[in-house]
Order: C-alpha cells, then sequence, then structure tokens
C-alpha cells in the first residue's frame, strides 16, 4: 500500500521545504533559491541536508517557528511531528496489502506505507528479507520512510528468515504491530485486535500426521490415490494458512497444488 497521489505530493512538498530552509541555514547551494529548484537536484546533493535533519531534530522546531513558506496550521503540524523520526536498520520482513513489515533491530515491528510505490513494485517476496538503514515519519495516522532506503548487500540464510517470521508473528499475536506513531510523544500506538483468533494449528498438524498415512494402490480402488493427494493438499493449505495468512505468495502455491489435485480426481472419476 502507498500514499495516494494527493497524500504522496503533499509530504514531498513539505519535506522539500523543510529541508530547503536547513539549506538555506547550512548555507550550501546559494544558486538554489526556492524549494521547487531544491526539489529538482539529483539524491546526492540532498544526503548532506537530510543527514542534517536527523542530526538535530530542533531545526523542525525551527523551520515551525519561523514558518517561512507560510504553511497552514494543518501542514505546519504534519512537519513538527517529524520530530518523532525513528532511525534504525530495518529488516524489510513481508509485503502486505495494507501496509509492509519492517523489523527494527529491538525486534519492534512496523507497518509501514510506501510513497508513491507499493513496496512490491520494488522488491519481489522471494528476495526477502532485505536490510535496509530507512528512517521512518509518523504522517497523518501512518507510517512511512522518507524516500530513502540505504541497502546492505547481506544475504539472509533460512535461520535468520525464520526468526524474523516469528517476530512478526508474534508481534501479529500480541496485537503490536506499530501502524502510526504518535506526534506528541515518542511512545508508538500499536493495533489491538479486536477479538483473539483460535489457533486452529494443533488439529492440523494432527490432521496431517494422520493423512500422512493413507496410501493408494495395492489394489484398491484407483480413485484413492488421487483422493488422498487432495486430502493431504487441502490439509497443507489450511495448516499453512492459519501459520501464516498474509503470505499470499505461499498460499497460492499451495492452492495450485490443491487444484491439480482436484483435476486428477476429476479424470478419476
Amino acid at each position: 500500500m502507498h500514499l495516494s497521489e494527493q497524500d504522496a505530493a503533499l509530504y514531498y512538498e513539505l519535506m522539500w521545504a523543510l529541508q530547503f530552509h536547513i539549506k538555506r541555514t547550512l548555507n550550501l547551494f546559494p544558486e538554489v533559491q526556492s524549494p521547487e529548484q531544491y526539489a529538482d537536484l539529483p539524491v546526492e546533493s540532498k544526503v548532506e541536508v537530510r543527514e542534517a535533519l536527523y542530526r538535530d531534530p530542533t531545526f523542525v522546531d525551527r523551520f515551525v517557528q519561523e514558518n517561512p513558506q507560510k504553511l497552514s496550521d494543518e501542514k505546519l503540524t504534519i512537519v513538527a511531528s517529524w520530530k518523532h523520526f525513528i532511525a534504525d536498520d530495518f529488516y524489510i520482513e513481508r509485503i502486505l496489502k495494507k501496509h509492509t513489515i519492517f523489523i527494527a533491530g529491538s525486534e519492534k515491528v512496523y507497518g509501514v506505507w510506501g510513497l508513491q510505490d507499493d513496496f512490491d513494485a520494488m522488491f519481489h517476496p522471494s528476495q526477502l528479507p532485505l536490510c535496509f538503514r530507512a528512517v521512518l515519519l509518523p504522517f497523518r495516522d501512518k507510517i512511512i520512510y522518507d524516500g530513502l532506503l540505504q541497502g546492505y548487500r547481506v544475504r539472509f540464510g533460512s535461520g535468520i528468515a525464520s526468526n524474523l517470521k516469528q517476530i512478526y508473528l508474534s508481534a501479529k499475536q500480541r496485537g503490536e504491530i506499530i501502524e502510526t506513531l504518535s506526534s506528541s510523544s515518542t511512545q508508538p500506538t500499536v493495533s489491538v485486535p479486536t477479538k483473539t483468533v483460535k489457533d486452529w494449528t494443533p488439529e492440523l498438524e494432527e490432521l496431517l500426521t494422520r493423512a500422512s498415512k493413507l496410501r493408494g494402490g495395492n489394489g484398491q480402488p484407483a480413485m484413492y490415490s488421487p483422493i488422498f493427494s487432495l486430502i493431504k493438499a487441502s490439509l497443507e493449505l489450511g495448516h499453512a494458512a492459519t501459520l501464516n495468512p498474509d503470505d499470499p505468495e505461499e498460499l497460492w502455491k499451495l492452492f495450485t497444488k490443491v487444484e491439480q489435485a482436484v483435476r486428477k480426481v476429476e479424470r478419476s472419476l
């Protein structure tokens, strides 16, 4: 999920206005005379200003107090909230329809929105997890990143991927996925589940164990083998859905396996 076109445009309007103000304070790029000109600078030229912003968040206070661009109170409130940014190394663990899961070194789990593009337009799920240096910002009732992901060229083994998956699932179960950052304190607000969801995993694991003993052939009716395959494939899909309901790629793969089993049953009838 990413911001609407209007919200993305608003974010960049405000961020470039803030960084232009910092640029002037630091006496950088004297030839750049407006936020619009600053926006056209290459990313590399903006790095020094960006780093100054996160090194000294009082730049935000001074910008809001002086309001050099004559922004509305609503816009100033958005900029003021950026004092509560979170800069850290994050693992991008999975991409969901609602948001993308960022896990910090502290094992806090954040639901982050893209700016102009969804994260799955930048990364294929098969590439995850990936690790980046990033800055998370509050934007109204959402968490966004500031537009720059500084990646580490590291591939992660199954052990780390499994650990990150467990961190995400545990946070989801406890209702501790952070979806907004408070603009009045450094304490994040979290999403709280409205009801407890029954864990069907033990029952499905028992059924999978029992189904693993089903065997066709050896003079039994020909339809036994495809039907038993369908039972096993359906249980695998159900088991995966209880363990990781937000992993559409894995669920789709198992659903395809069920469809193939159904077709074999059809041919045997």
